[in-house]
């Protein structure tokens, strides 16, 4: 006992000399109970678990993330002048502030043709209408040649994202996640017989695919839309890149003539 007192008591001096000078506790620990369980600590990766709510605590709510606002306001849209207006009202992307008109679509939804581009441009954000720029008038060049008017309802176009970023950049990963459900919402509601999906970004955004352009085009993929089934879709290039890209126009000229084959083989 005398050893256990002396311990003790050097164990306290040797805590006044490394500046201890009050008690952490109010009474001494029961060194003689067993010890506490540690706490459980996630694996990597994974979220920890909620912990209960005091008896006390006021529960507040707090509005869902943004994605999921966007995917309930598109599932609750029954028209297009509906989907219109739930993209225009929804403030969980900052590209409205920025861009001065919604770009919602152009062209006959009847037509049972849709073709997806990428994002508005300046000339598009300045008139509030999809492919009205170089791009847009190279592009009705094209399909005329083939036979497709937009001015005669000969199918309708809009783009995966209705505002226009800032200087023309291309659209974030988050930003075209973020208006996809809108983008399938749209398709579902038109219904369309089949799909062309303009450029790069709008082809790996609705195909899911990590491939560029290049090896995408040139092919009928199908597309999953909620409450249609699957859609063929063809990708091809931009009209924009083939501004950019004259000698690209053969293998562009080449899809278009694989989408009138299509139609031909069905008569629609």
């Amino acid at each position: 006992m005398e050893l256990d007192r002396a311990g003790l008591l050097a164990a306290l001096a040797l805590q006044l000399d490394w500046g201890a000078e009050e008690a952490l506790e109010d009474a001494p620990p029961d060194r003689s109970a067993p010890a506490r369980p540690m706490p459980v600590i996630p694996a990597a990766g994974e979220p920890p678990a909620p912990r209960p709510l005091a008896a006390s605590a006021t529960v507040v709510a707090v509005a869902p993330p943004a994605a999921g606002r966007a995917a309930e306001a598109a599932a609750a849209a029954t028209t297009l002048d509906e989907l219109r207006e739930a993209i225009r009202a929804f403030d969980g992307s900052s590209l409205r502030e920025t861009a001065t008109n919604l770009v919602f679509s152009d062209g006959d939804p009847a037509s049972r043709l849709m073709f997806i581009g990428e994002a508005p441009g300046g000339e598009e954000d300045r008139l509030g209408r999809p492919f009205v720029g170089p791009s847009g008038q190279l592009l009705d060049r094209m399909l005329a040649s083939i036979g497709l008017r937009r001015d005669e309802g000969g199918f309708c176009i809009t783009n995966i994202l209705p505002w226009r970023p800032p200087g023309n950049r291309t659209p974030t990963d988050a930003e075209i996640a973020l208006f996809l459900p809108f983008v399938l919402r749209h398709i579902a509601l038109v219904k369309p017989r089949r799909v062309v999906l303009l450029g790069g970004t709008s082809a790996k955004a609705l195909l899911r695919a990590k491939d560029g352009i290049t090896r995408l085009r040139g092919k009928w993929h199908p597309i999953s839309v909620e409450g249609l089934g699957i859609v063929p879709a063809l990708a091809t290039l931009h009209p924009a890149y083939l501004l950019r890209t004259p000698a690209a126009k053969r293998d562009a000229w080449a899809d278009l003539l694989m989408l009138r084959r299509s139609i031909d083989a069905d008569g629609a």
